[in-house]
């Protein structure tokens, strides 16, 4: 079942979401929002979503960078970007800590934030502490693009959007990204908008 998609404006995705409890977690209620969430993300062509997407105000998020989603993205910006395939996993009540202070900027969507683009900074490396599907303890340690998923979907769990974190003037839609700006790197953008301190970012 697809599920709806809340879009920016909607009061449930600038609040912080609420814990879910052990009980709750293993509930047929949220194992069946888990699975629609799945449906709707895999439908939607994400590669997270957070319960607050989908009008629930729950912290809990779900991840997967498919493939066959991976296969029509160029090699080099795979490298550049550190990219690699990503399997279905849950996360719930996450607690993050940036592990590698370097600061990566790249371009970022959002299912509730559909047709835009902006170029957003992310911490290179992450360690999450959260609870699965089976409510059980979990520690991940990740880098590169799948860190920069998991700091979006947690910002999504704490009431954040992309654009709060963004370099404004990279914001366009995406039909104006794929005219102009998808082919250059990270760097050339921020020359090209110019006004930013690339000084503060790592970008290739």
């Amino acid at each position: 079942m697809r599920l709806k998609l809340y879009q920016v404006g909607e009061p449930v995705l600038g609040q912080p979401a609420r814990e879910l409890t052990s009980d709750e977690i293993r509930s047929p209620s949220i194992q069946q929002l888990i699975e629609f969430m799945r449906e709707t993300m895999r439908d939607a062509r994400g590669v997270g979503l957070a319960a607050s997407q989908v009008g629930e105000s729950l912290q809990l998020a779900v991840i997967e960078d498919r493939e066959e989603a991976i296969a029509a993205v160029p090699a080099e910006m795979l490298v550049e970007r550190q990219r690699a395939p990503t399997p279905f996993h849950v996360i719930i009540n996450p607690r993050l800590t940036i592990t590698n202070s370097t600061v990566v900027a790249f371009f970022e969507g959002c299912l509730s934030l559909p047709s835009f683009h902006a170029i957003v900074p992310r911490a290179l490396e992450v360690r999450i502490n959260c609870l699965n599907e089976k409510a059980e303890s979990v520690v991940i340690n990740a880098s590169g693009w799948y860190a920069r998923i998991l700091q979006h979907e947690i910002d999504h769990l704490n009431g954040r959007l992309y654009v709060e974190r963004m370099e404004p003037r990279s914001f366009t839609t995406a039909d104006n990204y794929a005219r102009y700006w998808k082919d250059l790197s990270p760097n050339d953008v921020l020359e090209k908008i110019g006004g930013v301190d690339k000084r503060r970012y790592s970008v290739r």
